[in-house]
Formats: structure tokens, sequence, C-alpha cells
């Protein structure tokens, strides 16, 4: 009856890569640090990172279980990563908008 809708294991492979890539570019220790070399650092891993996961939701079918799934996994894994809460929350809410406007344009496409 629901076949593919709850498996969730490309989500699941999907986020641990990018918070294995998120991890490895921008560690968690360099978050805090003032300065414009910090932020020219993690203003580059966004856009990698970002880049992947709008590819992602335009190729990938993903309704509504899996994009919330997705954020949760992107959001736990974060934070046991050590990610401080206000940059944790920043980054899962717009993981989420992206993959949902991503979704739309893709569904837009087809029509």
């Amino acid at each position: 009856m629901f076949g593919n809708w709850f498996n969730c294991k490309e989500v699941d492979e999907f986020a641990d890569s990018i918070v294995a890539d998120l991890m490895k570019r921008f560690p968690p220790s360099g978050v805090e640090l003032p300065g414009k070399k910090a932020a020219d650092r993690l203003r580059k891993t966004h856009d990698v990172i970002f880049r992947r996961v709008e590819t992602f939701a335009r190729a990938q079918s993903l309704n509504i279980y899996k994009k919330a799934h997705l954020g949760n996994r992107f959001k736990w894994a974060l934070k046991e990563a050590g990610y401080p809460g206000g940059f944790v929350d920043t980054l899962t809410y717009e993981l989420v908008t992206v993959v949902t406007l991503a979704g739309r344009d893709r569904s837009q496409l087809k029509a």
C-alpha cells in the first residue's frame, strides 16, 4: 500500500554524508571563532553543502515524511557532533526549506 513511502535508507545515507562533510570542512570548534577567515570558511562550506542538498532534493522524490526525517536526522547528528544549538537550529531550518523548495521546483518542471 505505501510501498517506498517510509523507506529512508537513501535519506539517512545522504544526511550522514553531509554531516560528515560539514564536520570535515567546518568542525564544531570553528563555529565560535571570530574573524573574517572563519566567516569565509563557513560561507564556502555552506555553499557546498547546500548545493548538494538542492541537487539531492531535485533528484529524489521526497514525501513529507522523508523531508521531516532528513531534517531530524541532520539536526540530531549536528547536536551529537557538538555544534551549538543556535547553529544547529538555523542550519536545520535552512536545510528543510531548501529541500521543500527544490521539491516544488522539481514538481513544477514535470507539469
